[in-house]
């Protein structure tokens, strides 16, 4: 079973110009944390994300496009970065989620969101398999 884990964008992280320290605390721990889930062999992916002023949207309406550029006002609804495992059970991915490191560092406020993905055996076969 795979789970994202999901850090929730804050007004600092979008205020972000440069890359976060490596040697600040909270890399320290998320480096560790990390390290942990490569040794369970847990660990597919994970990243950071550069603040939504350097991405864009695009908007559909019927055929048609439309490019959004940020950055995006709703700070809340904003992703900073993922961590993406694989895990036998949602109580271990739970487990995992618990021991998360706060993103925002210690005493911050801070949120984190976890969702399963969608695997091949959540589909009905198709008529032609």
């Amino acid at each position: 079973m795979r789970y994202m884990i999901i850090v929730k964008a804050t007004v600092e992280s979008e205020a972000e110009t440069t890359p976060i320290d490596v040697d600040s605390e909270a890399m320290v721990e998320m480096g560790a944390y990390n390290a942990q889930l490569v040794r369970a062999g847990a660990l597919m992916d994970c990243a950071g994300l550069k603040p939504s002023t350097e991405g864009w949207r695009i908007r559909y309406d019927g055929d048609a496009r439309t490019v959004i550029d940020g950055p995006f006002a709703e700070t809340k609804a904003l992703i900073a970065g993922y961590t993406l495992i694989q895990v036998k059970s949602r109580e271990e991915a739970m487990e995992w989620a618990r021991r998360f490191p706060n993103p925002a560092g210690r005493g911050k406020p801070a949120e984190i969101e976890v969702r399963p993905l969608y695997e091949l055996d959540d589909f009905q076969p198709s008529a032609e398999a």
